[in-house]
């Protein structure tokens, strides 16, 4: 893969890194994962959506449902009602994905202090040194 930010189709054929680098980018925006989170469980309307994202707006948790639905991880659905209901539900391509990145939880786990403390404790990790 080149330098460039995004794979080229014919680099993303039979490159590992470059699908992995495409799935990133599909749940890499601050709200993505949250959303996520909340639609694997079932389907979820907009104003619980709203709620359980603290901070969000109205606006970004708009468009962060559009790029999901786009990248056909979310499902919407409009019932004809008065005032119209909508729902949002995880694909079952979105709770498989889902499910990969949450295991990242126990690797995270058990590296943290070597993930989150940089080149240098790694260095020190690998020369056996203990401060």
């Amino acid at each position: 893969m080149s330098r460039r930010a995004e794979c080229t189709a014919e680099e993303t054929e039979g490159r590992e890194v470059c699908a992995v680098h495409e799935v990133l980018r599909k749940v890499s925006g601050k709200w993505t994962l949250g959303v996520l989170s909340e639609t694997v469980h079932g389907p979820v309307r907009f104003a619980r959506l709203e709620r359980s994202m603290n901070g969000i707006s109205r606006r970004i948790l708009t468009l962060t449902l559009r790029e999901l639905e786009e990248n056909g991880l979310v499902t919407r659905t409009v019932y004809p009602t008065v005032p119209p209901k909508v729902e949002y539900t995880a694909t079952a391509q979105a709770r498989e994905l889902y499910a990969l990145l949450t295991g990242l939880t126990a690797w995270a786990a058990r590296h943290s202090s070597t993930a989150t403390g940089g080149a240098r404790d790694h260095e020190d990790d690998m020369r056996g040194s203990t401060g």
